[in-house]
C-alpha cells in the first residue's frame, strides 16, 4: 500500500465520521518559540489551549513536520527521520476517549476493502497511563484486546503536556509487534525496537500549573472543554504495510536511496554483510532522508542561510553532501537526487513538481557552494597539518577544528579523517567543549525566545471575545474601548504614567506588523490619558496587541480609547509597500517568472525586496527594473483590493509569498489590473502616482540563489537624488570640469595617482635595497648562527620587508642564518622572519619565531619554517620583540 494511499484512506475514514478535512499547515510555523512545525498538534495549539475558538468541532489532517533534535540518529534506527508526516484526528470539546479509541481500532483493523488498514489485532499492543482506569476499561470493552496486551506505564511515556502551564492529560499509545526476529518478547514496556509505536491518542482533560518539569506539576482541575489530539506516524504505517524494515525503504524515500547507491557504486543492504547498520547503509539512508527533507523545506519557502531556519536547511543539505562524499562521490549529485525525490513526493505534494525549477535552483547552488567550501576548508586544514608536523606536533588543536566547523562549515568528521591520514590526532575534547558552549548559547537563545512572549493563556479571555476589528484600510482614527492590559505578560486593571504595557482593544485603526510592512506609529487617547504606540503585533491569530508607553495620566480596563494613526508615516509606508509590488512586477517582467519573492520589508520611505535569482544584476538590468517601476508610477495605475476565496484568487493568477500562511478568505491587491496581482494584507496608496519616485540604491546577494534590491521611495528618494546632485555639483566646481565630463576627468586623476604611487613605491624599494649592505653587516653571532634582527622604521610594507629579508638571508651565505626585519605601518608593527636550510637543521623554524615575536607585540603570527610573518598593535614593543627572537635562537641552539 503506497504512502499516499494510506494518507487518503485516513482522511476518507474521518471525513465519513464528520471531521472537517484540514490541509497541512506549512513547515514554517508562526509560533515564536519554534522554528518549524515539529508535531502534528502545533497548528492546532490555539484551539487546544482555548486561546482561539475552534472553527470546527472535529477535524482530521495529514501534517508535514520537521524535527532535527535527533538528527544524529537518522539512518541508524528504523524510525528517525527529519521530515515526517503525522496523521491526526482532533476533537475540540466534542467526542472524547470512547470515540477516539473506537475510531482508532476500527480504522486499524477494518479490511482494506472497507477502507481500513487491515492490521491483524493479534499484532497490536496498547499502553495506557498507569492511573487511567477509564482508558484501560474502554480498550477492554470496545476491542478484543486481551488483558496482557494492555500495559500501564508512567508519566514519562503516557502523559502529555507542553512543559508549560495549560492543558495536559494522559495518553494511550498503540504499538505494532514486528515479531521475534526483531527483539525480545514482553510488549512495549520492554522499550525494544521490536514494538513500533504507530498511534498516540492524547486525552487532553486537565489544567496544570506550577510546572516544575515536564512530568512534575500540579493539576488544577478538569478542562471545561476536553479535547482529543491524536498522531499516527505515516512513515511508520507505510514501512509496516509495505513489508520493509524501516522508513527509508518506503516508496517515498527508497528511490533516492537507490539512486544514491547507484551513483556511489554501492550495494544497499548487501546480504553478504552480517551487520545491516554498515556505515555505507547508514550514509545512504541519511542521503535519502535529508534530500527529501530539504526538498520539502524549500517547497515551503525556506532557503539556505547562516541563521534560523535557513541554517537548519543548510545543515541538512550539507550532511547529505558530506555523506555522498564519504560514499566516494566528490562531484555534484543534487541535480539527480532532488529530481528523484520530486518524483517520489509529487503525488502527495504536487507543488514540488510545479515549482521544481525554483526548488532545484536553490539545491544545486547550495551544493556547488559547499563543494567549494570543502575544497577551501581542505586547503586550510592541509596548511594546519603541515605547520603542526613542522613544529613537531602530533595533534591539531580543538580550536582549529572548531574554527573550520563553525566559520567554514567544514565537518568535524572530515577533519578527523584528513588528520588521521596525515598521522595526526585532533584534540576532540577541546572541540567538544567549544561545541557544547555553542549549544548552550543556542539553548539559552531558544529559552529566551520561548520566554519572550507572554504565556498565551494570558490572551485567552480577550480572544474569546472575538477577533480584533481592523479599520485602518479606510480610517486613520477609530473609537473603541480597552478590553485588557498586560504589564510584563501579566494581566492588570490599569497602567500609570511612565509604564510600558500591552493594550488590547476591540477595534483599532493601527496596522499590526505583518506581510513585510512594519507597524503603524500613532497614539491611543482617552479620558485623562494618552499612550504612545511603540509597536503593534498579533500575539495570537485574530488578536491585535498594542505595546504602548503611558505618556500622560492612567489607562484602565473598560476605558474609552481612540486609536489615532500617524497619517504621514502611514502614507509613506503605503508608498513603500505599493512600490514593492511595482518592483516585484518589474523584476518578473525583466528576469522572467522564476524570479519570485522570498521576503520583503516596507517602512516609511524605504523598501527591501528579496527574490530568487542566481547571479548579480548588471547595471543595465537594474536600470531597466527601475524604469519599469517608475513608468508604472507615471501611468498613475489604479490600486484596487478585493476579498475573495483563496481558490478564486489563485484562479485569477494572484502571486502568493512562499512560506506565508493564508486563510480560506484572502485579500487580493491589483495594480493596473493583472499587471501586478498579489495576495496581500497590507495598506496601499489609491493610485501608483502617489508613490512619487522609486530610486534603487542597492543590490546584493543574501544567500545562494537569492538576491536583494533596496530602494528609497517618495520624498526620501528625491532627497537622496538631491544629495547626489549636490555632490556632483561640488566635484564639478572643485575639478573645474563640466558635469558630463566628470567620469573621464576622475578616471584621469585616478590613473595619475596610481602612476605616482608606483613611482613612490619604486623609490622606497630602492631606498630599502640601499640598506642591504648595512643590514648584512649588522649580523651578530649567536653560537654558530648569524642573526640579523633590525627595525626598518616607519612606512615599509609587509611585502617590502619580506623581499628585503630574503635578500639579506641570501647575502649571508650557507652558514646557519636567521633574519628578522620589522617595520611600522599605520601604527601596526609587522615582523618577517626567514631562515636558511642550515638554520632549520638546527631546529630554528621561522613560523615559531614569528609567532613568539607577535605575542610580544600583542598580536599573532606564523607561517612556513622558512618564511613567516607576525604582527601586533603594540609598536612600542618592537625592540623587545626583536630581542626576544635573538633570545629564542640562543635558547634553541644552546
Amino acid at each position: 500500500m503506497k504512502t499516499a494511499e494510506i494518507a487518503q484512506r485516513f482522511l476518507d475514514f474521518f471525513e465519513k465520521k464528520n471531521h472537517t478535512i484540514v490541509p497541512s499547515a506549512s513547515l514554517v510555523t508562526d509560533d515564536p518559540a519554534l522554528l518549524f512545525t515539529v508535531a502534528g498538534m502545533v497548528p492546532f495549539i490555539p484551539y487546544l489551549s482555548g486561546v482561539v475558538p475552534p472553527p470546527y468541532p472535529r477535524a482530521a489532517d495529514v501534517q508535514k513536520c520537521i524535527r532535527t533534535n535527533d538528527i544524529e540518529e537518522v539512518g541508524k534506527t528504523p524510525r528517525h527521520g527529519t521530515f515526517f508526516q503525522m496523521l491526526g484526528n482532533w476533537s475540540f470539546g466534542d467526542y472524547f476517549k470512547e470515540d477516539a479509541i473506537r475510531y482508532a481500532w476500527e480504522l486499524l483493523t477494518a479490511p482494506e476493502a472497507e477502507g481500513g488498514l487491515a492490521f491483524d489485532p493479534k499484532d497490536l499492543w496498547v499502553t495506557v497511563y498507569e492511573e487511567d482506569d477509564e482508558a484501560h476499561d474502554l480498550w477492554r470493552t470496545l476491542t478484543d484486546l486481551p488483558e496482557e496486551r494492555i500495559q500501564r506505564l508512567g508519566k514519562d511515556t503516557n502523559y502529555w503536556s507542553t512543559g508549560l502551564p495549560g492543558p495536559a492529560g494522559p495518553c494511550s499509545e498503540i504499538f505494532f509487534d514486528r515479531g521475534p526476529a526483531y527483539g525480545i518478547d514482553g510488549g512495549p514496556a520492554t522499550d525494544d525496537d521490536r514494538y513500533v509505536e504507530i498511534w498516540n491518542l492524547v486525552f487532553m482533560q486537565y489544567e496544570i500549573t506550577n510546572v516544575r518539569s515536564k512530568y512534575d506539576f500540579d493539576i488544577v482541575g478538569e478542562l471545561p472543554a476536553k479535547n482529543i489530539d491524536t498522531g499516527m506516524g505515516l512513515e511508520r504505517i507505510a514501512f509496516i504495510k509495505q513489508g520493509v524494515d524501516n522508513m527509508y525503504e518506503t516508496d517515498q524515500v527508497r528511490p533516492v536511496l537507490d539512486l544514491a547507491a547507484k551513483l556511489a557504486g554501492k550495494s544497499y543492504g548487501d546480504p553478504s554483510r552480517d551487520d545491516h547498520s554498515h556505515d555505507d547503509d547508514v550514509r545512504l539512508r541519511i542521503v535519502a532522508d535529508h534530500v527529501r527533507s530539504s526538498l520539502m523545506l524549500l517547497a515551503d519557502g525556506v532557503t539556505p542561510s547562516n541563521e534560523g531556519r535557513g541554517y537548519i536547511l543548510r545543515r541538512i543539505m550539507r550532511r547529505a553532501i558530506r555523506s555522498m562524499r564519504l560514499l566516494g562521490v566528490d562531484g555534484a549529485t543534487f541535480p539527480e537526487l532532488f529530481a528523484a525525490s520530486r518524483d517520489a513526493m509529487k503525488e502527495s505534494y504536487p507543488e514540488v513538481e510545479s515549482d521544481y525549477t525554483r526548488l532545484s535552483a536553490y539545491a544545486i547552488a547550495e551544493e556547488q557552494t559547499f563543494l567549494r567550501t570543502l575544497a577551501a576548508g581542505s586547503a586550510i586544514l592541509d596548511q594546519s597539518v603541515v605547520e603542526a608536523k613542522n613544529d613537531g606536533g602530533t595533534t591539531l588543536s580543538g580550536s582549529e577544528a572548531f574554527l573550520l566547523h563553525d566559520t567554514y562549515g567544514f565537518p568535524i568528521d572530515l577533519t578527523l579523517e584528513i588528520a588521521e591520514e596525515a598521522g595526526l590526532s585532533v584534540d576532540r575534547a577541546a572541540f567538544d567543549t567549544l561545541m557544547q558552549e555553542q549549544r548552550t548559547r543556542a539553548k539559552a537563545d531558544a529559552r529566551a525566545r520561548k520566554g519572550a512572549i507572554a504565556d498565551q493563556s494570558a490572551y485567552r479571555e480577550f480572544r474569546a471575545l472575538g477577533e480584533t476589528v481592523f479599520t485602518g484600510y479606510t480610517e486613520l482614527q477609530t473609537e473603541s474601548s480597552v478590553l485588557g492590559i498586560l504589564v510584563q505578560g501579566r494581566g492588570t486593571d490599569r497602567a500609570a504614567e511612565g509604564q510600558i504595557a500591552e493594550v488590547i482593544l476591540a477595534e483599532t485603526a493601527l496596522y499590526a506588523e505583518s506581510g513585510g510592512q512594519v507597524a503603524d506609529k500613532g497614539v491611543i487617547v482617552g479620558p485623562g490619558y494618552e499612550l504612545e504606540v511603540l509597536d503593534v503585533q498579533r500575539p495570537v491569530p485574530g488578536l491585535v496587541s498594542h505595546t504602548v508607553e503611558v505618556t500622560t495620566g492612567e489607562v484602565s480596563v473598560g476605558a474609552p480609547a481612540t486609536t489615532v494613526v500617524d497619517g504621514l508615516n502611514r502614507h509613506a509606508a503605503q508608498q513603500a509597500h505599493t512600490a514593492t509590488h511595482l518592483v516585484h512586477a518589474a523584476i518578473r517582467d525583466t528576469l522572467g517568472k522564476s524570479a519570485t519573492q522570498t521576503g520583503s520589508l516596507n517602512r516609511a520611505g524605504y523598501m527591501r525586496f528579496d527574490f530568487s535569482w542566481g547571479s548579480a544584476l548588471s547595471p543595465e538590468t537594474r536600470t531597466e527594473i527601475e524604469d519599469i517601476a517608475n513608468n508604472a508610477v507615471r501611468d498613475n495605475l489604479e490600486v484596487t483590493t478585493r476579498v475573495m476565496s483563496l481558490d478564486e484568487a489563485k484562479a485569477a493568477g494572484a502571486m502568493a509569498l512562499f512560506g506565508e500562511k493564508y486563510g480560506d478568505t484572502v485579500r487580493m491587491v491589483d495594480i493596473g489590473g493583472p499587471w501586478s496581482r498579489e495576495l496581500c494584507g497590507g495598506t496601499h496608496v489609491a493610485r501608483s502616482a502617489e508613490i512619487g519616485l522609486v530610486n534603487l540604491v542597492g543590490e546584493q546577494s543574501v544567500g545562494a540563489s537569492n538576491r536583494r534590491v533596496e530602494a528609497l521611495v517618495g520624498l526620501d528618494a528625491f532627497r537622496d537624488l538631491a544629495a547626489e546632485r549636490a555632490i556632483v555639483s561640488q566635484l564639478s566646481s572643485s575639478l573645474k570640469t563640466p558635469r558630463e565630463q566628470l567620469p573621464t576627468r576622475i578616471a584621469e586623476l585616478a590613473a595619475s595617482l596610481k602612476a605616482a604611487e608606483k613611482k613612490i613605491a619604486s623609490f622606497e624599494a630602492q631606498a630599502l635595497t640601499g640598506r642591504l649592505p648595512q643590514l648584512v653587516e649588522s649580523a651578530v653571532a649567536v653560537g654558530a648562527v648569524r642573526v640579523v634582527a633590525q627595525s626598518l622604521g616607519e612606512g615599509a610594507s609587509a611585502d617590502d620587508v619580506r623581499s628585503l629579508a630574503l635578500q639579506v638571508r641570501d647575502r649571508l651565505g650557507s652558514d646557519p642564518a636567521v633574519v628578522a626585519l620589522a617595520a611600522v605601518t599605520a601604527g601596526r608593527a609587522t615582523v618577517v622572519v626567514v631562515t636558511n636550510d642550515a638554520a632549520r637543521e638546527r631546529g630554528l623554524a621561522a613560523g615559531a619565531l614569528a609567532k613568539s615575536a607577535a605575542g610580544v607585540l600583542g598580536g599573532g603570527g606564523g607561517g612556513r619554517p622558512d618564511v613567516a610573518q607576525g604582527g601586533g598593535t603594540d609598536a612600542a614593543a618592537l625592540p623587545q620583540a626583536l630581542e626576544g627572537i635573538v633570545g629564542d635562537v640562543r635558547a634553541i641552539t644552546a
